[in-house]
């Protein structure tokens, strides 16, 4: 197999390697051994997490941890333009500037549904069991060099601008791997039957309008707790869904995977958990206010959230 998902994970340790480099030799940051230590540590769970044993990891995500909440996280110098040749650059290149960011959805549709059986020779193209996740990071790499070519730019410069991004991102990068971890640890330490036994003793069981209230709202907090619609739906679904809403009073399971997940993103809306929704957004947008793009989206989270528990109990009704 040419291109795997491991193969994306070294590309995005290799970088996250040289970032890390940047942040030690930048003497502006005042915390700058401590913040190049965390993307140091963080660059080799991607490169090298196949091979280091996980409890060592475990000790490596502690001590990004410390580092956080000891204040040791800073962001630094990037030696960026001036903003009036920024925007001489910008009217040279016009909407040339948009291709880069194009290439990358487009590239992905076409590697995930195109290329996925593609061989050359005996070798597999792609890795066909996450063939859209290994296209997007292709995608995103012929992207860079795209926008190398376009704004004649080094490789150099690509790295400190990638080093510039996630010190804006900062500590929530890693909230994906560690929200991800979490949802497998309540699954796998039985919080569904938990949940399921909760349920049973508060609201009536023959009441299915409750059922699916307590269902669609505990998607949406699960999610804000995880930061996941993915990793708490197994945990309600082994709660409520299967043993109530679909053994007893026999849902439709597709119907009630689709809404519950609809239900779910209601709670990605509404927590800073979901870092590459809220977070991230704000920190590239330098907002003050870092719960800001929350705030304005609660009220939406929160029609769409009662539509779904409406449109549930009818479709079972």
């Amino acid at each position: 197999m040419i291109f795997s998902v491991e193969f994306i994970y070294i590309i995005m340790g290799i970088i996250g390697l040289c970032c890390s480099i940047y942040t030690f030799l930048d003497k502006a940051n005042p915390r700058r051994i401590f913040s190049g230590l965390f993307y140091f540590l963080y660059s080799l769970t991607l490169l090298l997490g196949k091979v280091i044993p996980p409890f060592y990891i475990g000790i490596m995500v502690i001590l990004m941890v410390l580092i956080v909440g000891m204040g040791g996280l800073r962001k630094g110098e990037y030696g960026e333009a001036s903003d009036q040749h920024r925007e001489k650059r910008r009217k040279r290149l016009g909407n040339l500037l948009f291709i880069p960011a194009l290439l990358i959805p487009i590239l992905t549709v076409i590697g995930s549904k195109l290329l996925v059986n593609m061989k050359l020779g005996t070798l597999q193209l792609l890795d066909p069991a996450n063939p859209t996740l290994v296209s997007l990071g292709i995608a995103c790499i012929i992207a860079i060099i795209t926008a190398m070519a376009l704004t004649k730019s080094t490789p150099k410069t690509a790295v400190k601008e990638s080093r510039r991004l996630l010190e804006a991102i900062g500590w929530a990068v890693v909230l994906p791997q560690l929200l991800a971890t979490l949802g497998t640890i309540f699954t796998s330490a039985g919080v569904g039957k938990v949940v399921s036994d909760v349920v049973s003793k508060v609201i009536p069981e023959n009441s299915l309008f409750w059922v699916v209230f307590v269902f669609c709202i505990g998607m949406a907090l699960f999610t804000m707790i995880m930061g996941n619609a993915f990793a708490a739906f197994p945990v309600m679904a082994a709660g409520i869904a299967i043993p109530l809403l679909i053994k007893q009073f026999g849902a439709n399971p597709n119907q009630i995977a689709a809404i519950s997940m609809f239900a779910g993103y209601c709670g990605t809306l509404m927590t800073p958990m979901a870092a590459n929704f809220n977070i991230v957004p704000a920190a590239l947008l330098d907002l003050k206010d870092k719960n800001h793009v929350i705030r304005v989206q609660v009220p939406t989270a929160l029609f769409v959230l009662a539509f779904n528990i409406v449109l549930m109990y009818f479709l079972i009704k």
